[in-house]
């Protein structure tokens, strides 16, 4: 069978292609450029705790020797700390929250900071302004995986923060390690220097004829385009991208300086020494390796032009209000604007063609994460192109990727769409309203800590996959739709290993609870009590799936059986072995045995996924 064919080489379409080469599936991933990527420090990407996981499962590296975990968050309001959250050194911690927290400006992208470089004489840093020519890039901002920690507006503590602090990355780093591991991939081909400009579908496949020195017509069994905000695919497609331009916008440095908080992030809301013109007030420092961070601040609405004077300034009374005194010594390494827009395409699919992270969607505003949004759009859509390249179409199935994934992307923008007004506006009796700000606060810190309806992992509740309720159906404290818990498992080989660890390969898991057998040797336990029932159902699954078993989980009892899907989303748990009853799930999961469904259903559930939310 032909190839997937995937439009562009940034780190969706790159994280997608070695996604499908975990599963089998042959790929050719179209690279406009020349097959390397501008080290531009100020572009950086932060990655919450599953995309982070994802990249280092797909690279086969540990991403944070390339990037920087931070030991703890700072809020500030002027000169107050708001809040504050410390990470243990393996990664979970406790958390003392103050009154509220405060939301600051970051993630990836930006347009361009004027037409001359910024330099700064007295430090000797001096780079060139990020070119204007992209309507936006991808970014996505910082979390810390903590689903509890401040609750409604009140910002009082409840609970400590779990989990390990957001991976803060710069892209280029990112997409260096997708390349060197494409390098080795026997499975992936990169094609560079290579521009789509037409494709023909058929019944059997597609056709892509790309620009270059050759002028090659590409044969594949499916499309996707990976191309970002001005994706040719898309527009190919003739599909709609109707949204928001200019949501926000951001001025951004990076820089080696010597902060008051070594390691922390720090979110600073209406600084008192702002001198240099009209702000928002927001100022956002993340650490980097190397003792580098990047800076960003929120501007005003409007297209004033940011020159480099007026950055160089901005750095320098930050970093003076921050020390409280006089500027200390920094180099500057580069600089932008980041302009955030909220777009949304129409449709996903068309065909055998989809779109995925850019291409299909822009966000980016109050703390709402664009790349992380992209890397869990190619997950989503890895597993389900593998079965249908292996076992042929499945159209609920891949129909599912356009309802589960654009109906998460969808509530994520109406819900920045909706705090926008509250958080940014300011003035008027909302600044008479007591607790009003601290309730802003919190809105404003939901997209940065992973929290709520702006930061929380997409849950596909709704999703044209989910099995029907049975009376075995047992509740734990993953919803179903909801990504599963990292707990340790014991493999079939008798192995310690993450669950997560086990994603991503096609497989679909089923997990046993079972206090007490980590203790023991699997060889024990294997051919005891329920597990020989179990593994014999297993076996008769309408898929290949890899039994595991977990001493436990989260608001699981003994015996529970949870069937979770290839991207680690759970589709259902189970009170004991029921056979049928897991059966039923798994079929489900895969769109439901061939023709149980008539297309105007199939479509009918499809639409009604895609707009809920």
């Amino acid at each position: 069978m032909d190839p997937v064919i995937i439009v562009g080489a940034g780190p969706v379409g790159l994280a997608l292609a070695l996604a499908l080469a975990r599963q089998e599936v042959p790929s050719v991933v179209l690279d406009e450029g020349p097959g390397n990527d501008e080290q531009r420090p100020a572009r950086t990407v932060v990655l919450r705790e599953d995309t982070a996981a994802l990249m280092e499962r797909l690279t086969g590296l540990p991403l944070d020797e390339a990037g920087f975990r931070w030991a703890g968050w700072r809020s500030m309001r002027r000169k107050q700390v708001m809040s504050e959250i410390t990470f243990d050194a393996d990664g979970s911690g406790g958390s003392a929250y103050g009154s509220g927290a405060a939301y600051g400006s970051g993630g990836a992208g930006y347009g361009s900071a004027g037409s001359a470089g910024v330099s700064d004489r007295s430090t000797g840093g001096s780079r060139r302004p990020v070119d204007d020519s992209r309507e936006a890039v991808g970014g996505s901002k910082g979390s810390v995986g903590d689903s509890r920690g401040l609750v409604g507006g009140s910002g009082h503590p409840a609970g400590g923060a779990e989990g390990p602090a957001p991976l803060h990355i710069a892209q280029h780093v990112l997409t260096g390690a997708l390349r060197a591991a494409i390098a080795t991939e026997r499975l992936v081909k990169v094609a560079v220097g290579s521009r789509l400009d037409a494709i023909e579908q058929e019944p059997s496949g597609l056709t892509a004829h790309t620009r270059d020195p050759k002028g090659t017509w590409w044969r594949g069994s499916y499309l996707v385009g990976c191309d970002g905000p001005r994706s040719t695919v898309r527009k190919l497609l003739d599909i709609r991208f109707p949204g928001r331009t200019a949501v926000e916008r951001h001025a951004v440095a990076a820089l080696h300086a010597e902060l008051p908080w070594p390691g922390e992030a720090l979110l600073h809301r209406a600084p008192p020494w702002r001198t240099s013109g009209p702000s928002a007030g927001e100022v956002t420092a993340r650490p980097l390796p190397d003792g580098a961070w990047r800076l960003d601040w929120l501007l005003p609405p409007g297209k004033d032009l940011v020159t480099p004077e007026l950055l160089v300034t901005r750095v320098r009374e930050t970093l003076a209000g921050w020390s409280g005194g006089p500027t200390p010594p920094y180099e500057l390494l580069d600089t932008g604007v980041h302009t955030v827009h909220h777009r949304l395409a129409r449709r996903w699919r068309a065909g055998r063609v989809f779109l995925a992270g850019d291409a299909a969607h822009l966000l980016g505003a109050l703390g709402t994460q664009g790349l992380d949004e992209g890397l869990r759009d190619a997950d989503n859509l890895a597993w389900k192109l593998a079965l249908a390249w292996h076992h042929g179409p499945h159209e609920p199935l891949l129909d599912s990727y356009q309802a589960e994934r654009r109906a998460v992307v969808a509530a994520r923008l109406r819900a920045a769409d909706q705090a926008l007004p509250v958080v940014r506006g300011g003035g008027g009796l909302r600044a008479y309203v007591p607790g009003s700000a601290r309730g802003h606060d919190a809105l404003l810190t939901d997209g940065h800590l992973g929290r709520g309806a702006l930061g929380t992992p997409g849950t596909y509740t709704d999703s044209p996959l989910a099995p029907p309720r049975t009376d075995s159906a047992t509740p734990v404290d993953t919803a179903p739709g909801a990504p599963v818990v990292d707990v340790r498992v014991t493999a079939e080989d008798g192995s310690f290993v993450r669950l997560r660890d086990r994603l991503g390969r096609g497989a679909l898991l089923v997990v046993l609870i079972a206090p007490g057998t980590g203790v023991w040797e699997r060889k024990h336990w294997v051919s005891a009590g329920i597990m020989p029932r179990l593994a014999a159902a297993v076996t008769a699954l309408p898929h290949p799936a890899e039994l595991l078993v977990a001493e436990g989980y989260p608001g699981a009892a003994a015996h529970t059986v949870l069937l979770v899907r290839p991207d680690g989303h759970l589709v259902t748990a189970l009170s004991g072995v029921r056979p049928a009853d897991l059966y039923e799930a798994a079929e489900a999961t895969l769109g439901g045995p061939a023709g149980s469904r008539s297309e105007a259903e199939t479509e009918t559930r499809t639409e009604r996924a895609a707009t809920r939310g």
